[in-house]
């Protein structure tokens, strides 16, 4: 089986399974507790929270452990809004590709009374800072941009961002769960407020992530009934997820740079693969986008009949986001950089690991065009697309 769903998940990693488990044996102590065995995991939850924020360049009081992801986004939005409201401001901004979890935590924070304003998507999917700055208004209490969009791989101009809203004295969040470990990412440098991650996306184990938030800027709770996380997150902590998600980042961001320079050859190999079959589409900009990460539209096919044919053939993809698998809808964020529905719903996304080699590519490459080639031989949209009763729109 050929994997590129790294988007989706990751495979944890060995020293990640390691460690996980040997905390577990060795370390299963409540970290809350004062005798030995509490003490003990106690220090394994402080190292990983130091690892952590050395690795993107924060101080680990200003790491608080959630989850995942959707957590982490909950959490640092309905925050900014809270205080927000308290100097009554409430108006948000944000983009129409956003992941869902910021998504639908801003539908509901307009229930309560906030302007949500969704910044328009570039067709190339890159978000343009000025325009950033022209929607910010003297009620705006949060930016919130993610760092790299999960579909279509779409790198945004974050530190640009981060620097208006500094300017404008606006809290800035970004959505980096696609980026950490990915690409370079340093919460000083690049001029971020909070930051939501989860292990998963980088060979840590699944249901543990992290929020950085910056020194001065007051949490909300969503989880009551405890003092962990110096009050701000309930619950006992996943002690041996947190120690394997401090490996896996560590792991990872020591060989970043060695790793994107194989991922981004083996992508623009698929990149230019794929192009060659008729009436397609490269989804986002060609360059600006994670090392990893192939998004094409095909015209004239269904997204869902590609996937199980490709399966079929040994090859694990998807039509985009895995929070979304069992939506008939197109992809939002497709629609956002301009795809028509039609067009969208033929989409497929690769996310790859550097264990896919060029043999590998050269596969899925020849896969793809033989399944694209045997769809479109019945489709009926195809045909007249062909007979001329349709007009391309790709």
């Amino acid at each position: 089986m050929i994997y590129a769903d790294n988007a989706a998940t990751t495979k944890m990693s060995e020293a990640a399974v390691n460690i996980m488990t040997e905390v577990i044996r060795d370390n299963w102590g409540n970290p809350s507790s004062l005798y030995m065995h509490g003490q003990r995991a106690k220090e394994v939850l402080e190292k990983a929270r130091e690892d952590i924020a050395e690795l993107i360049g924060a101080s680990p009081r200003e790491i608080f452990f959630t989850s995942g992801g959707s957590e982490s986004d909950n959490q640092a939005i309905v925050s900014a809004a809270l205080l927000g409201r308290e100097k009554g401001k409430k108006h948000i901004i944000s983009t129409a590709f956003e992941h869902h979890a910021v998504l639908h935590t801003l539908e509901k924070l307009k229930k309560d009374g906030f302007e949500v304003t969704l910044l328009p998507v570039h067709e190339n999917g890159i978000i343009i800072p000025s325009e950033v700055e022209s929607a910010i208004r003297d009620d705006t209490c949060l930016v919130t941009v993610m760092h790299a969009n999960n579909e279509i791989g779409t790198v945004q101009p974050v530190r640009e961002i981060g620097e208006i809203c500094r300017r404008k004295n606006v809290i800035f969040h970004t959505d980096a769960v696609q980026a950490v470990a990915h690409i370079p990412v340093n919460v000083v440098s690049d001029n971020i407020d909070m930051m939501s991650a989860s292990a998963h996306k980088f060979h840590g184990p699944k249901g543990v992530g992290f929020l950085y938030v910056k020194k001065g800027i007051r949490l909300s709770n969503l989880i009551e009934g405890g003092a962990q996380e110096r009050g701000k997150r309930a619950g006992t902590e996943n002690v041996p997820g947190i120690a394997a998600m401090a490996r896996a980042l560590k792991d990872e961001c020591a060989v970043m740079e060695k790793n994107a320079a194989y991922l981004i050859k083996i992508r623009d190999r698929l990149i230019k693969g794929l192009s060659e079959i008729e009436h397609s589409a490269l989804n986002g900009d060609p360059v600006r986008r994670l090392p990893g990460n192939v998004n094409f539209c095909f015209e004239g096919i269904e997204g869902e009949a590609l996937l199980l044919l490709l399966d079929s053939k040994g090859i694990a993809a998807s039509s985009g986001s895995a929070c979304t698998s069992g939506s008939l809808d197109p992809s939002h964020v497709l629609l956002a950089i301009g795809r028509v529905h039609d067009v969208a719903h033929g989409s497929l996304r690769l996310s790859i690991g550097t264990d896919i080699t060029e043999e590998d590519a050269d596969y899925i490459i020849n896969s793809v065009k033989e399944v694209t080639a045997y769809l479109r031989g019945f489709s009926p949209v195809w045909r007249d697309l062909m007979t001329g009763k349709a007009e391309h729109i790709i």
